[in-house]
């Protein structure tokens, strides 16, 4: 009997990966590397031919930036959480773009989750507390996202410390 009790109390209620969004997918990624691309090529050629070669060279100088850009926004959108509450943990694992890892980990029970809102734009941020130490969650979610997980979270929060 009290192996149930114990089996049931890790039992995972609420289970939650966040991820970064991204608007742009690979595929749109290449197509807009290969026209710009090509609008700068054929730009700096212009450019070349004319003598005025030091902006045929910006041109170029321009494409490597806006690469570079997205590569790193890219790269920055690799970074995820998982959340995973039970009647008696709750476990935050925030993984890093690099692939390092961070583990919080709460007693149900004391954890508490605090959400800060900002009059327009809504949450601002969503923060995990108990027993002296905190971190916060979701902090590259857009606010649609922000409302839902807060809402799910909340409620998992509560359905884990009410009595078995």
């Amino acid at each position: 009997m009290e192996g149930n009790v114990k089996q049931a109390a890790e039992t995972p209620i609420f289970a939650a990966e966040l991820t970064a969004y991204r608007s742009l997918g690979p595929k749109g990624f290449r197509v807009l590397l290969v026209l710009t691309g090509g609008i700068c090529l054929v730009h700096s050629l212009f450019f070349l031919s004319t003598g005025a070669w030091p902006i045929g060279l910006f041109f170029g100088l321009d494409f490597l930036l806006l690469y570079g850009a997205f590569r790193l926004n890219y790269r920055s959108g690799r970074a995820r959480e998982e959340i995973v509450v039970s009647r008696s943990n709750l476990s935050i694992r925030k993984f890093t773009p690099a692939g390092g890892m961070t583990e919080h980990r709460f007693n149900t029970f004391w954890a508490r989750f605090f959400v800060r809102r900002h009059e327009e734009i809504g949450i601002v941020s969503m923060q995990v507390t108990g027993e002296g130490r905190r971190t916060d969650i979701g902090s590259f979610l857009n606010p649609d996202d922000r409302e839902s997980f807060a809402k799910a979270f909340r409620g998992a929060l509560a359905t884990a410390k009410q009595r078995i």
